[in-house]
């Protein structure tokens, strides 16, 4: 009975032990059971307490945050910030940094502590790749005579060191760059700790235990059954030991098991007149006392970690989740403020380190995680709070202040053909014409149903050039022009292979001509290509042998995430119906000529374009999409990926006076929505 009964020894000691042993140049680091094994004890009371465990995996995901990102600054390096961006996205032949710095949160949190290996070029002047080392691997070596760890030993697996023998890696250091590899040991301050480095809930180890040993006990019982629940007497006379045994054998074989829960407790007696007595033992209240149990291990686990809200780490509570909306949200502001910053800091002064090994020192940040706290559409949402509102508690900066609302013409669209939209009712098909500057419909048959499309002829829908209403090339409005002009349409033989909204790209840049420049360095080509068809120009991207390598082309859009009902003006209906590309030159072109006539500085008709879309209160902005030619014979030394996060980083430090991150916000973000002076 006694092995199957739950105790729970409360003064177990889970506190670190580090000592030295003679004839070993590591420092030990275990517990009186885990004898070297601290960072394995951890690991284990992590796999075997499941409320431990989703505190730990939400707190690293909360230091990691969703990325690692260069803060901007008014007088930047460009080649500083080229060559920070470049290290961010490749850590090592593998990796980003941020996947790095997610494995590091993670052994940061549990561990309380955290190691990265450190590569130094051939000529050690800089670093040239970072790794990730589970903390487990790790032992401090000892001391020299200033009292500071200068060798680190590495093992697989310390609890058999005859098969993993350790080898020594230098700790890392500046000043002596002696050994191509090292090692960066860091964490937190922890009392009474020279060496190593403990978990900032070690306090909490125990309760972690009691929930590992609460969750063995019940595992056993359903195996075996409750210890003592039934007690089985035989009132025939005492049997021999070995009869005993076999008796006792055959009704465990037969009663007990998860099938069969329950023990029993078996004895003999020579009392011939009595048959056997089956008498069941209960325990009082058995129910109450682990429930009792299990909600105070939560409660001591949580406090260890310094948790205010359970439901923050994913653990149920009586008052449910949507109930508790603001205690979440002042749960997780307290949470990140007090407990994961100091992470993150940590983490961070230890990459200003590398950072300025590498004369990169650029400030970076971690783009923070924020709980999920939405509780009603996003229609509703957009309905009662302004932009800023909603990037606030997003934990972004605020864009200008709000006005009114412009907005688009709700049709329901069935469909598309020959990339011109089709609607249910003549009605849309007539509206819709008169948005792209023609009148009346035509029928289509799409799926087995009629459908309507603007415009009396399909010529003319895909062509306004061809549509009656319009007598001649002059009574085409400049912007109708400007589409027939310079609007593209995506070539069969154009890949896309990289879309994005042009954030911090300046206007002047040459994204394409710099893309192309990047790949033609390391491209041979063994035959000439076919040429662009349309008029070339600077942007029209080539390479050595004149074959276009990279199209990079411009696409006006909305943003969504403004409201969807209502009406919006001519040029942005033209614009977005006409379903065009364009280079940046031309687009930069457009802002000479009258396309949106009474919108510019004051009522003036022409104004950038690129810069303000169709004016103050637009909602739409310039999408980059980047398209790779067919080349047949090309070979290539470097990856397209390489190539645009190269350039994207030259273009986002183009110039020191930098405007160029109005590309990406439609007026309606902008500062007085766009216009020059509040409204």
């Amino acid at each position: 009975m006694k092995d199957t009964l739950l105790t729970i020894n409360l003064e177990t000691s889970t506190a670190p032990i580090v000592q030295e042993v003679r004839g070993r140049d590591y420092i030990e680091y275990g517990t009186e059971d885990w004898k070297n094994l601290y960072p394995q004890f951890l690991i284990d009371l992590y796999y075997n307490s499941s409320t431990h465990a989703a505190i730990v995996n939400q707190t690293a995901e909360m230091i990691a945050g969703t990325d690692l990102i260069a803060q901007e600054e008014d007088a930047i390096n460009l080649e500083t910030y080229v060559k920070l961006k470049k290290f961010l996205r490749h850590a090592n032949s593998n990796e980003s940094l941020h996947q790095v710095i997610k494995k590091v949160a993670f052994d940061f949190k549990l561990q309380g502590a955290y190691a990265i290996h450190v590569v130094w070029n051939r000529d050690r002047t800089e670093i040239a790749e970072v790794y990730h080392v589970p903390v487990e691997r790790v032992r401090a070596g000892r001391p020299n005579e200033m009292g500071k760890v200068d060798t680190f030993f590495i093992s697989a697996d310390w609890g058999n060191t005859r098969t993993n023998k350790p080898y020594p890696i230098a700790a890392f250091n500046v000043n002596d760059r002696t050994s191509g590899s090292q090692l960066i040991y860091s964490g937190a301050y922890s009392p009474n700790m020279d060496i190593y480095h403990t978990p900032d809930y070690i306090a909490g180890c125990n309760w972690a235990l009691v929930d590992q040993k609460v969750a063995e006990f019940h595992l056993n019982n359903i195996e075996n059954g409750f210890a003592g629940s039934y007690f089985v007497s035989f009132a025939n006379g005492i049997p021999t030991q070995e009869e005993r045994r076999q008796i006792e054998q055959s009704l465990v074989d037969k009663f007990t098991g998860a099938s069969n829960s329950g023990k029993f407790v078996l004895t003999f007696s020579d009392d011939k007149t009595r048959v056997p007595e089956i008498t069941p033992i209960s325990v009082s209240d058995a129910d109450k006392q682990y429930l009792a149990l299990q909600e105070l291990l939560v409660s001591n686990i949580c406090a260890a970690h310094r948790i205010t809200s359970k439901t923050l780490m994913g653990i149920d509570t009586a008052n449910g989740f949507s109930s508790n909306a603001d205690e979440l949200i002042n749960a997780a502001n307290f949470y990140q403020n007090t407990v994961v910053k100091g992470f993150q800091l940590n983490i961070l002064n230890t990459l200003q380190t590398i950072f300025s090994v590498n004369n990169m020192d650029l400030p970076v940040e971690f783009v923070q995680l924020k709980p999920i706290t939405v509780q009603f559409d996003s229609k509703t949402i957009r309905e009662v709070m302004t932009i800023d509102e909603i990037r606030a508690d997003l934990g972004l900066e605020p864009l200008g202040d709000e006005d009114t609302v412009e907005q688009d013409v709700k049709l329901s669209k069935a469909g598309m053909i020959d990339g011109q939209p089709v609607y249910t009712t003549i009605e849309e098909a007539e509206e819709h014409a008169k948005v792209v500057g023609c009148e009346g419909y035509h029928e289509h048959d799409l799926e087995g149903q009629t459908v309507y499309m603007a415009c009396k002829d399909h010529s003319e829908a895909t062509d306004l050039k061809k549509c009656d209403c319009k007598k001649s090339d002059n009574d085409f409005t400049e912007l109708e022009s400007f589409i027939a002009d310079f609007g593209e349409d995506i070539s069969e033989d154009w890949e896309l292979i990289e879309e994005e909204i042009v954030d911090g790209e300046h206007q002047d840049f040459d994204f394409e001509n710099e893309l192309n420049n990047i790949a033609n360095d390391k491209t041979e080509l063994a035959s000439t290509g076919t040429a662009r068809p349309n008029a070339r120009s600077s942007q029209d991207g080539t390479n050595k042998s004149d074959n276009e390598f990279y199209k990079v082309r411009y696409v006006y859009t909305k943003d969504n995430f403004l409201s969807q009902e209502g009406s919006t003006r001519d040029f942005c209906r033209i614009m977005m119906s006409a379903k065009k590309v364009y280079r940046k030159e031309d687009i930069i072109q457009m802002g000479s000529r009258a396309v949106n006539p009474g919108w510019g500085p004051r009522g003036a008709d022409t104004y950038n374009i690129f810069l303000y879309k169709g004016g103050g209160n637009c909602h739409h902005f310039w999408l980059r999409q980047i398209y790779k030619t067919s080349l047949r014979g090309a070979k290539s030394n470097i990856k397209p990926s390489e190539a645009i996060s190269y350039t994207k980083a030259l273009s986002e430090g183009f110039t020191a006076e930098r405007n160029d991150k109005l590309v990406a916000r439609p007026p309606k973000r902008m500062k007085n929505n766009g216009f020059l002076e509040p409204r």
